[in-house]
């Protein structure tokens, strides 16, 4: 709590006003009484000042007697200031605060009973306070009358005398009093004061507690949360700053999580292509070593004249020239695939029918459809125009007519479809047989991969040939893939129809 913004503010403002409270009873104590005296001879001062323009005005110096209008005059210049005037005249004197049968008694030797120069009267502590050469100011006790005075005296000439009183209480007493009622009142306030201030600070905390509790949510990456203050003080600013920092926070995190997934997926991509290459390597090796074995093993049994019969021979050299086959159409298909996924082989588009192209490639396979006693479905018999490059989709369509005869069996159909998809035409060659297992499906376009090994070195398969479709295909920015069916697996490609 004592660590808090709120109670370091009401703590401040509370030692502040508190300061400000001594401050003021000090100067109290100290400076009042002096403050007191010099507004007391300040006012007796301008109380002469207008005394002196009425004795100017009315020509007192020149009369010899004081008329009930003088007197007048002379009384509001008193009650205005709270003080007592006197003009005296030669033995006549007028007043403020006397009658008028005491006015006629009233003689000089008033004036020096005031100023204590016949000492049989108790006037004590005179002390002279201000003279500037016109008149003179005194304080004095009266023991008589028990009661400090302040009076002013001048002589003005031609037997003008002015003489100006005010009472100067014991200002001590009054500071006493009012520096006791100040302390009291000082308590209460501080009281009250520290009460208010306390509530009214929550008004100044409130939002910053607000901004604390932001900024530790953003810190917890939620940016969902946004000061709403409309204030346009210093927090207000602060919260809207928050808010844009909460906005480009999450912005930044955003694109940071992109180039992380980016990255990630280059790291994936680099490591996977690493285990190709390797897979590649060791896929390469393992397919050419039998070949090679072969045609050495039957080389040397040809220069060591094993079998010496003519037909023999011709075996030996038959199995040599197929395993050297083999080998040179797997090196091809291999250059073939390393021109398409690195973007060296061109694609060269053109438009041609689809229809004699397939009907073609069925021509050409047909030997071995006999052969396997194959039924081939396929009913299109109007041209179908495409736009593609037709030796790429030639490849395209003859590794999936051979694929599927090689894995044709049971009911040993292969279907041949055509179908129409708005702008595009997807080929479907659909044969019986086995189902590909659904967790493999992704991995037959993957280089040498082979699902059933055994029967693919039974034909001769080399697993390329899936892969050079997948790489002609994305040179072509089009799909292609593979579904099983019930009784089958259908592989497709899509292409452009004519527009």
């Amino acid at each position: 709590m004592r660590h808090s913004l709120r109670f370091k503010i009401t703590f401040v403002l509370v030692f502040c006003m508190a300061m400000m409270i001594l401050l003021c009873w000090i100067l109290d104590r100290g400076f009042l009484g002096d403050y007191y005296r010099h507004t007391k001879v300040s006012t007796l001062g301008s109380s002469f000042e207008e005394v002196k323009n009425l004795i100017l005005e009315e020509k007192i110096d020149q009369i010899i007697g004081f008329t009930d209008i003088q007197i007048e005059r002379l009384n509001e210049i008193a009650s205005g200031n709270n003080i007592d005037v006197y003009i005296i005249k030669d033995s006549l004197v007028a007043g403020s605060n006397t009658s008028k049968t005491a006015r006629e008694r009233m003689t000089y030797s008033r004036i020096t009973y005031v100023f204590g120069i016949n000492p049989g009267y108790q006037i004590t502590d005179v002390e002279l306070l201000y003279s500037d050469g016109e008149y003179d100011v005194f304080s004095q006790y009266d023991k008589r009358q028990d009661a400090n005075y302040i009076d002013l005296y001048s002589v003005l000439g031609n037997g003008v005398e002015v003489f100006i009183r005010t009472n100067y209480e014991s200002i001590q007493e009054s500071a006493r009093i009012a520096s006791r009622f100040l302390a009291y009142v000082g308590g209460i306030v501080a009281v009250l004061g520290s009460v208010v201030i306390f509530f009214v600070s929550r008004n100044f905390t409130k939002p910053i507690l607000e901004l604390a509790e932001i900024s530790k949510k953003m810190s917890q990456l939620d940016f969902d949360v946004k000061y709403k203050g409309r204030t346009k003080d210093e927090i207000g600013l602060l919260g809207n700053s928050m808010n844009e920092l909460s906005e480009r926070l999450e912005q930044t995190i955003s694109e940071l999580k992109s180039a992380n997934n980016e990255l990630q997926s280059d790291i994936q991509n680099k490591i996977q292509i690493d285990e190709m290459r390797k897979d590649f390597l060791s896929n390469v090796t393992h397919e050419l070593k039998t070949p090679i074995a072969l045609i050495q093993g039957y080389a040397e049994g040809l220069e060591d004249n094993i079998n010496e019969d003519a037909e023999s021979r011709q075996f030996y050299c038959d199995v040599i020239i197929d395993e050297a086959q083999k080998m040179n159409k797997m090196v091809k298909k291999l250059l073939t695939l390393n021109q398409l996924e690195f973007g060296q082989n061109q694609v060269e588009m053109g438009r041609f029918d689809v229809v004699a192209l397939i009907r073609s490639i069925l021509q050409s396979v047909d030997i071995l459809i006999k052969q396997k006693q194959v039924r081939v479905i396929f009913e299109e018999t109007k041209p179908l125009y495409i736009w593609a490059d037709e030796y790429m989709i030639e490849e395209v369509i003859t590794n999936y007519v051979s694929n599927a005869l090689n894995h044709v069996s049971g009911a040993n159909i292969i279907e041949i479809k055509l179908i129409r998809m708005g702008e595009r035409v997807r080929v479907a060659v659909y044969n019986t047989g086995e189902r590909i297992p659904e967790e493999e499906l992704d991995k037959v376009w993957i280089k040498f991969y082979k699902v059933d090994k055994a029967r693919t070195r039974e034909y001769g398969g080399s697993g390329i040939g899936l892969s050079i479709v997948r790489a002609i295909m994305a040179s072509h920015n089009r799909e292609c893939g593979v579904i099983n069916h019930e009784g089958g697996v259908e592989f497709w490609c899509e292409l452009d129809a004519q527009v």
